[in-house]
């Protein structure tokens, strides 16, 4: 019966143990100190790796997949960048001042004729309601048209009763001017301060729009 020895089995443990120096970087060396003394350098000493040990947890490849990857630009090459550089020459020195002079025009002539109305027909309260809102709809025709917007209506167009609600997914101001181009319709309008709150007294006032404020 073979007996084993016991100094050859815990030289084996030794060899299997791991050693902490190969995880170690360049220049750290761990100093060995009889059991229970633990100096605070040793736990410094290894300190680098453990905050690759957590870098590499936080940036792991599934995190990635919820980062935003940066686009390319696709007008840096030969070929496209003389075309780009055309396009921007076309929309900000033809085009935009096109459009601008458009709403420019457009405003010019609704305030010429909104004005007399808004003041002269005060006594006729339906013939001045009537024409301002013609002129609504003149006006959003024009910012429709100095977006060189397209409209086009799938289905039949609703007829206008008394005491008739729709209710359109509204996402902005946009919304409001493509749908007031085709009928001016009063609307349920956050109240605003400024620039907004005149036009709200003043143009939209005509279409008969109920204002409310989210304070109160």
């Amino acid at each position: 019966m073979r007996k084993n020895n016991p100094k050859s089995q815990s030289t084996e443990l030794e060899l299997d143990q791991p050693n902490i120096e190969d995880y170690l970087p360049d220049g750290h060396t761990i100093h060995q100190e009889p059991r229970g003394k633990l100096r605070l350098c040793d736990l410094l000493d290894i300190s680098p790796t453990l905050s690759e040990a957590a870098g590499a947890i936080v940036d792991d490849s599934f995190l990635r997949c919820f980062k935003s990857i940066p686009s390319e630009p696709w007008n840096w090459n030969v070929y496209l960048f003389p075309l780009w550089c055309f396009g921007v020459v076309v929309r900000y020195f033809v085009l935009f001042p096109a459009r601008v002079l458009l709403l420019s025009f457009g405003w010019m002539i609704f305030l010429s004729a909104f004005i007399p109305v808004h003041i002269l027909l005060k006594r006729d309260n339906n013939l001045r309601k009537n024409i301002e809102r013609c002129l609504v709809e003149m006006i959003c025709s024009f910012f429709v048209a100095s977006w060189t917007g397209v409209v086009k209506y799938h289905g039949p167009r609703p007829s206008m009763r008394p005491k008739q609600v729709f209710v359109a997914n509204h996402t902005s101001m946009i919304d409001f001017i493509v749908l007031e181009q085709m009928t001016a319709f009063a609307v349920i309008m956050q109240k605003h301060p400024g620039w907004v709150g005149l036009l709200q007294n003043t143009i939209l006032e005509s279409v008969g729009c109920i204002w409310f404020n989210r304070t109160e």
